[in-house]
Formats: C-alpha cells, structure tokens, sequence
C-alpha cells in the first residue's frame, strides 16, 4: 500500500485539489497536524477512517504509524500544511518510509503565502520591481541555515521576501531588512489564512512587529516583504505587450487553426 503526502493548503477545506480529496476519500489512514487544520478538510476522509493528530509526535512515532498502516495493507494520507514542497519534513519521512520499503507519493497542494498573495489581491513579480521570490525561514532555536542562504544576501537582491516560520522573530528581522529595503517597504502577514481564525495585517517594516505583537501573533503564519505588495505605474509585461511581435499561429497565445478531419 502506499503512504500519500498530501498538500493540506492553507486551511479551507475547499483549496485541496481535486486528487487530494479523491486519496482522503480512499484511504482508512489519515495523519495530520492538527494546529495548522482546518476539521473540515478531514470531512473528505471514509467514514470511520482513523484519524492521528501528530502534532505531540515525533518521526519516529509518526513513521512507525505509517508503517503499521502498510503492513495491515492500508493506504495512509499524510496531510502537510501548505506544499509539501516546503518546510513539511517530507523529505526526512520519505527517507524513512524509503528504508522500510514504503512505497510513497507526492500531491501538491496551495502554499500559504500564494493564498496570502491570492487575499491582498497581488502579484509578487511585477515587471521591473520584482523578478524573484525567495522562500526562506528565521533561524535562532532550529536547525542551521546553510552556508550563503544569510538573511541579508537574499535582502539585498531586492527580491520579494516570504518569511516562514519567523513570526516570533517578526522585530529582528525587521529590523534586519531595513537597511535593505527600508522602513516603508510594505509587508503583509497572513495568519492561518482561508480558515476560521484568518488574519491579515497590512503595514510597512517600520511598524509591523508592533501589530504582530499586539495580535500575539505566535504561529501558523507567514511574512511577505517587497515592493511588489504596493506597485503602481509599473511597465507592462513584455511577454503580453501589443508591441510585441508576434509569429501568427505561433505559440506565445496565438491560436491555431485545428485541421478538420474531412478530406477533399
């Protein structure tokens, strides 16, 4: 049998893809975090399915549940927050299930700072005021940051900034990324965003540890730096510009005619 990670979304039951809700329905195994879900996103699971919060687990607890559930022939859905592209531990469970001769699979699912980006109703490229998306995480209490994948050097690109698991430290590094940005870079930070408790602060990195703290804001939430949040008057894009030029009947948007199956 086989252990699904499946991407939870952001939270609302109705952001899951239409594959994951099809595996939750299938599966009589369903592992979840329960401080980052929404309860209706396991209303798609079978009834009597057996339902593990991991949240007080660690791997070795949780991997184990996984490979019991195998051995009894059972298929096991593994809910991530977010994207189990990032920060899900996906890649230290599927290690494991990979030692224990688990088969295993990956569904994607709505990254919490695309949902965030979705509720402010921007774009984090715009022409010529950002290019680039760096997903990146504080560090103090964790494990380390690699070698060059300092705060600072991504800052000074320029690009715009998603910060996970860093509200605590929403001051510092404020602080930090001033003197990249500036005290009147907007930031938004979206908290549990789609679900029941959704939170969403709007100010600039002059201000917005205050709001955090006076929100207590502690988890479940993610910070988004750059000017993208705020452009007006920016270029249009070239891909899509009138004075482009364009081959007819190329690619690029340009439709084709579709050959008739008659013949003369």
């Amino acid at each position: 049998m086989t252990v699904h990670f499946i991407g939870a979304g952001p939270g609302a039951a109705d952001l899951l893809t239409v594959r994951a809700t099809r595996l939750l329905q299938a599966s009589p195994v369903c592992l979840y975090a329960g401080t980052y879900l929404d309860e209706a996103v396991l209303a798609h699971c079978p009834p009597g399915a057996d339902l593990v919060d991991t949240q007080g687990m660690n791997l070795d607890a949780i991997t184990a549940r996984m490979v019991a559930a195998h051995e009894a022939g059972e298929d096991v859905a593994r809910l991530c927050s977010g994207d189990p592209s990032v920060y899900s531990a996906m890649a230290e469970q599927a290690r494991r299930l990979d030692a224990a001769g688990v088969p295993w699979d990956v569904t994607p699912g709505v990254p919490a700072y695309a949902a965030t980006a979705a509720l402010v109703g921007r774009e984090l490229t715009v022409p010529e005021v950002a290019q680039s998306v760096v997903l990146t995480r504080a560090q103090r209490d964790s494990t380390a940051m690699p070698e060059g994948e300092e705060l600072a050097a991504f800052a000074a690109t320029g690009a715009t900034l998603v910060l996970h698991l860093a509200i605590r430290h929403t001051r510092r590094l404020a602080e930090e990324l001033t003197a990249h940005y500036g005290a009147d870079c907007p930031v938004v930070v979206g908290s549990q965003v789609s679900g029941p408790d959704e939170l969403v602060l709007r100010g600039r990195l002059g201000d917005i540890a205050d709001q955090v703290e006076a929100h207590g804001l502690r988890q479940a939430a993610v910070i988004i730096v750059g000017w993208a949040l705020e452009a007006e008057g920016f270029v249009e894009s070239h891909l899509y510009s009138s004075r482009r030029a364009r081959a007819e009947g190329g690619p690029a948007g340009q439709s084709t005619a579709v050959p008739s199956s008659s013949t003369t």
